[in-house]
């Protein structure tokens, strides 16, 4: 070896400065300790919590998928798991895609336990905010926003896809049936009577009333990938019907985007009142609208898709907010 060997080529693309890792590593030991990564639980190790933050936050989640986002072994992770099952905080469900390994969910239980825990991680984060001038604030966040997007960003030159919103046009129709039953018997094993339901919706939506009811269609490089409708469902109430992204479209703020657009036209045609129909099993839908001042009003548990779900009827009234 000679004395050199240890240090990267500067003329090789690839190569790392030692002084940049150590920066990184001082880095993440500064935040850590300033911001800390999750507010811990008297009741739970950092790991414990890191995999109960991850089951709050995601849809779905398989073992295989936690273990390789948390770099935890797989071992540890089922013990964890085990463990969180015996308290009920999760429930597992067949996946369809892969009978080998089940669907992992947060149970109401489990949303209980884990609410603590993001409470007083939102109040540190607020905490950590406030203390700083509004310029700082600004100057702190777009940092972090640039670091997520250089250390997320793909590995090939190409460009950004191209999210674009529009309204309904000839043909969508179908594609709305046809993508609601492919994309949700693949991804949530619904089958049943699913089809037939979104069937009557699209039949229903072909006889729109333009004055007050409206579709959108969300396109990603100028490929349809999502959509969403508002309905008049009675005299000023409206209803948001099938709310669907494909994969494709996830990850750049369509789906929040078309709800916005939806409730401003909602309020411009003179609605008080917006009404729409989820699964609780829909942990991302459901987070959109909460956001958004949706309250949860009624639970309809059935098995009219060919499994055990939980329906929902959210609502936001404008005169309430």
């Amino acid at each position: 070896m000679t004395p050199d060997s240890h240090v990267p080529s500067s003329s090789d693309p690839t190569s790392v400065d030692n002084d940049q890792v150590q920066a990184v590593r001082h880095f993440n030991r500064f935040y850590t300790r300033r911001a800390g990564v999750l507010a811990l639980s008297s009741d739970l190790s950092l790991t414990e919590t890191r995999v109960l933050y991850e089951l709050a936050n995601s849809e779905t989640s398989v073992a295989s998928e936690l273990s390789r986002t948390l770099g935890v072994d797989m071992g540890y992770l089922s013990r964890i798991l085990k463990r969180f099952e015996a308290a009920g905080w999760i429930s597992r469900k067949p996946n369809p895609r892969d009978q080998r390994q089940s669907w992992l969910t947060l149970t109401p239980e489990g949303f209980s336990a884990y609410a603590p825990i993001n409470d007083t991680s939102q109040s540190q984060q607020t905490e950590l905010l406030a203390s700083l001038p509004n310029g700082e604030r600004t100057k702190l966040v777009e940092a972090m926003r640039t670091i997520e997007r250089i250390l997320t960003a793909p590995s090939t030159s190409a460009p950004a896809p191209v999210a674009t919103l529009r309204d309904l046009q000839y043909g969508d129709l179908g594609w709305v049936l046809q993508q609601h039953s492919d994309l949700y018997a693949e991804e949530y094993g619904w089958i049943g009577e699913f089809e037939g339901l979104v069937a009557d919706v699209v039949a229903g939506l072909a006889k729109m009333d333009n004055s007050c009811e409206h579709g959108w269609i969300a396109e990603v490089n100028g490929e349809r990938a999502g959509c969403l409708f508002l309905m008049k469902a009675r005299e000023g109430v409206a209803k948001i019907r099938l709310v669907l992204l494909t994969p494709a479209a996830r990850g750049h703020g369509l789906g929040g985007r078309m709800v916005d657009v939806c409730l401003a036209y909602a309020r411009e045609k003179g609605y008080t009142k917006v009404e729409l129909w989820t699964h609780a099993e829909l942990g991302t839908a459901r987070k959109m609208y909460g956001k958004r001042g949706f309250v949860l009003v009624e639970t309809e548990p059935h098995d009219r898709f060919g499994l055990p779900l939980v329906g929902e009827m959210w609502e936001l009234d404008f005169d309430k907010e």
